[in-house]
C-alpha cells in the first residue's frame, strides 16, 4: 500500500475555514474495500477518528478524505485497507504556500550569524527532493530537484551540491516564521522557483510538460501535496528589464495570476509579490525598463484583485542583484505582514504604503511638493538625511535639495517656484540603484514610483481599451506623408482588450515579415467644451489624427511602448470626436499601443469634488 498525492510524513496539510484539515489523498495497493484510518496525537486517538471510514479501494488504487482533524500536531495517521496498511508519520494542519519567481526568491543572500534563523519543526518546507523537512534556507535545493526544468539553466546537468550548504537565503523561512507567530497554526512552505527567469518561461500554456516547464513543476508540486494552499508569494520581474518584455508585463502578470487560480480551483487564491528592488552594474540603457516595471508592479493591485504589492527598494544587496541575508530576513516580515492584511487577518496592521497625492506648496522662496502616503504605520522615518525622491523636468536635471518627513507626508523641497513644478514628474526609487532609506514605524518602505505627473488641475480616463480596428494594410516607407485614411477603406472591426495594453502582436507576428499599417480608432462624446490632453504610447511607426487633422508622428517609434510617449494637447467642443492612429508592425517587431484621455483646466475645488464631465467613450 503506497501513497502517490496528498499525505505524506512531515506534511502541513492545508486547513479550510473551519480550522480543520479537508485533505484528499490517493494511492496504490492491491487491496479491495473500504479505506479505514486512525488518527493519533501522542498516545491518544483523536475522537471519531478511531477505524474511520474515510474512502474507498478497488482495481489497484485507493482515494480518501481526511476531513476534521484540528489545526497543529503532530499527528500519526495510519490507513488500513483489508490486511494492508501504511503509517503517516507526524502531520501537521495549518497553512500551505506557493514560494515562485526567480533568484531572489529560490534565495542568494548570504549568511551570517545575525541571519541564522533557528528550525522551528511548526515551520516546515516540501524540499526539491519531494520530501517535507523543518524550512531552512536554503529551501531551494535544485541540486536535489526531481522536476528536470531545474537543471536545465545549466545545460541540463544537474546542479553539483556545495559542500557546505549555507547561503542561499530567501525570504520563504522568515515569511513563514512570521506567519507562524501572526496566525498561531503551522507553516508550510512549496518551493518553486528558479533564478533567472521570465514571465515566459513562466508561461502556463507550458504545463503538461512533465516537468520541464516551471509552471508545470510547480504545478505538478502542488497537485502532489493535496492540491489546497493558503496563497502564493512571488518575486519576478528583473528579467522583464528589455525593451521587449517591460511592456507586456502587466499584461503577463494578469494572465499568470488568472491561470494559477483557475489551476488551483482558488478565484480568489490571495497574492503578495515583490517590487523589484536596485540593481548596479547594468547599462545605464536599462534603467527606463527597470523603472516601467516597477511602476507596472506598483499598479497591479488596481487591475489583479487580492493581489497586494510589497516595496523592496530600500533593503541592501550581497551583491550586484540580489538582497543580502538580512535584507531577505525584512522581507520575509513584510511579506507575512501584507498577506495578513490581504486575507482579513483582524489586528495584524495596514497593507503596504501607497502614494496618496502630491500637492505643491511654496516653502520659503521655492516650491515644494507635499507627497502623502496611505497606511502609514506611526510616522514616516529615515536614518540620517531622507532620500529617494528625485524631480525631473523639461531639462531632465534634479531640483531636489531636501526632504522632511512630517507623519504621513514627504515634504519634497525643490529649487523651483511653485508655479513651475506642474511641468515635472516625480519619482521614489528612479533609475537602476537608487539610494532610498524612508520607512515606517513598521519598517516598511515607501513604494519606488514614477514617473507620477504632478501637474494637479487635470483628471484622466481609464486607459482606453474598447476600440475599432482595421485590416491590415500595405506598409509606407515614411509615416510622415501618410494621408489620413478613408473610414470605409479600412474595415473597421469592434475589439475589446482584455487589458489596458491595446496589443495585437499575435495577429502582427503572423503577417511575417511585410511591413503592415493597422489603424485604432477611438470614438468619443463630450457633454460640453472642454480642454483634453491625448495620452498615446505605441512601439512602432506612429500618426495619429484628430478629427481629420494630424496631430501627432513618430515614424521612428520603437519598443518599449511608454503609456504617456505623445501627450497631445486638442480642443474638444460638445459633440462628437474621432481619434485615428496608425501604426506601423515593424515588420512584426510592434505589439500595440496605449490609449488615454486627461482633461485639463480643472480648479482644484472641482478635482477635489470631483464635480466635472469627462468625455464618453463610444463603440462606434
Amino acid at each position: 500500500m503506497k501513497i502517490l498525492l496528498g499525505l505524506f510524513d512531515h506534511m502541513v496539510v492545508q486547513r479550510n475555514p473551519k480550522n480543520v484539515s479537508e485533505a484528499a489523498f490517493s494511492g496504490t495497493t492491491e487491496a479491495r474495500g473500504p479505506l479505514w484510518a486512525t488518527v493519533r496525537k501522542g498516545r491518544n486517538t483523536l475522537p471519531d477518528f478511531k477505524h474511520r471510514k474515510v474512502g474507498q479501494a478497488g482495481a489497484g488504487v485507493f482515494s480518501g478524505l481526511l476531513k476534521g482533524i484540528p489545526v497543529g500536531g503532530h499527528y500519526q495517521v495510519e490507513l488500513r485497507v483489508g490486511t494492508q496498511h501504511c503509517v503517516v508519520q507526524d502531520i501537521l494542519v495549518g497553512d500551505v504556500w506557493l514560494v515562485a519567481g526567480q533568484s531572489n526568491m529560490s534565495g542568494a543572500g548570504l549568511s551570517s550569524r545575525a541571519t541564522e534563523l533557528k528550525p522551528d519543526q511548526q515551520v516546515r518546507a516540501f524540499f526539491m527532493d519531494d520530501s517535507w523537512r523543518a524550512a531552512q534556507d536554503p529551501i531551494h535545493q535544485m541540486w536535489d530537484s526531481v522536476d528536470e526544468v531545474h537543471t536545465q539553466p545549466n545545460g541540463s546537468v544537474r546542479p553539483t551540491k556545495p559542500a557546505m550548504v549555507k547561503d542561499g537565503i530567501g525570504p520563504g523561512p522568515m515569511f513563514g516564521k512570521t506567519m507562524k507567530r501572526l496566525t498561531g497554526v503551522p507553516q508550510g512552505l512549496i518551493p518553486c522557483a528558479q533564478g533567472g527567469t521570465g514571465m515566459s518561461t513562466w508561461d502556463p500554456a507550458l504545463q503538461n510538460e512533465g516537468g520541464r516547464s516551471l509552471y508545470d513543476a510547480m504545478m505538478r508540486r502542488f497537485v502532489k501535496n493535496g492540491a489546497k494552499v493558503a496563497g502564493l508569494i512571488w518575486y519576478q520581474g528583473c528579467n522583464e528589464t528589455n525593451t521587449w518584455d517591460a511592456p507586456n508585463y502587466t499584461l503577463r502578470m494578469q494572465r499568470f495570476v488568472k491561470t494559477v487560480r483557475s489551476d488551483c480551483g482558488i478565484p480568489d487564491l490571495p497574492v503578495a509579490m515583490v517590487q523589484l528592488a536596485r540593481v548596479v552594474g547594468f547599462a545605464t540603457a536599462a534603467a527606463p525598463h527597470w523603472e516601467n516595471v516597477r511602476e507596472q508592479q506598483r499598479l497591479l493591485p488596481q487591475t489583479i484583485p487580492n493581489l497586494t504589492v510589497v516595496p523592496a527598494i530600500d533593503l541592501p544587496l550581497d551583491d550586484l542583484i540580489h538582497l543580502s541575508g538580512a535584507g531577505q530576513l525584512r522581507l520575509g516580515r513584510r511579506l507575512a505582514q501584507a498577506m495578513q492584511v490581504l486575507r482579513g487577518a483582524p489586528k495584524t496592521g495596514r497593507p503596504p504604503l501607497e502614494l496618496k497625492s502630491i500637492t505643491s506648496a511654496t516653502i520659503g522662496n521655492a516650491g515644494s511638493l507635499v507627497v502623502e502616503f496611505r497606511n502609514v504605520v506611526g510616522t514616516l522615518q529615515a536614518t540620517g538625511r531622507p532620500m529617494g525622491f528625485w524631480l525631473k523636468t523639461t531639462d531632465g536635471l534634479a531640483k531636489v535639495f531636501d526632504v522632511v518627513l512630517e507623519g504621513s507626508r514627504a515634504v519634497v523641497r525643490t529649487t523651483l517656484p511653485e508655479n513651475q513644478l506642474s511641468e515635472g514628474a516625480l519619482y521614489y526609487g528612479p533609475g537602476l540603484d537608487p539610494f532610498c532609506n524612508i520607512t515606517d514605524g513598521a519598517d516598511r518602505s515607501l513604494p519606488a514610483f514614477g514617473p507620477v505627473n504632478i501637474g494637479a488641475s487635470s483628471a484622466f480616463l481609464p486607459f482606453i481599451s474598447t476600440l475599432r480596428v482595421s485590416q491590415f494594410m500595405p506598409g509606407v516607407p515614411d509615416f510622415s506623408s501618410l494621408p489620413a485614411p478613408l473610414r470605409k477603406a479600412l474595415q473597421l472591426k469592434l475589439r475589446i482588450f482584455p487589458e489596458i495594453f491595446c496589443n495585437l502582436h499575435a495577429e502582427i507576428a503572423q503577417q511575417g515579415s511585410l511591413e503592415q499599417t493597422v489603424y485604432y480608432v477611438c470614438a468619443f462624446r463630450c457633454q460640453q467644451a472642454m480642454a483634453l490632453v491625448i495620452h498615446l504610447g505605441y512601439d512602432g511607426p506612429v500618426k495619429a489624427w484628430y478629427d481629420g487633422r494630424a496631430v501627432a508622428c513618430d515614424p521612428a517609434g520603437m519598443n518599449p511602448a511608454i503609456p504617456s510617449e505623445q501627450k497631445i494637447p486638442v480642443a474638444a467642443g460638445k459633440g462628437r470626436h474621432e481619434v485615428v492612429v496608425a501604426l506601423g508592425t515593424r515588420r512584426g517587431e510592434t505589439w500595440g499601443l496605449y490609449l488615454q484621455l486627461e482633461r485639463t483646466g480643472l480648479t482644484r475645488q472641482l478635482i477635489d469634488a470631483g464635480t466635472y464631465a469627462m468625455p464618453e467613450v463610444l463603440k462606434a
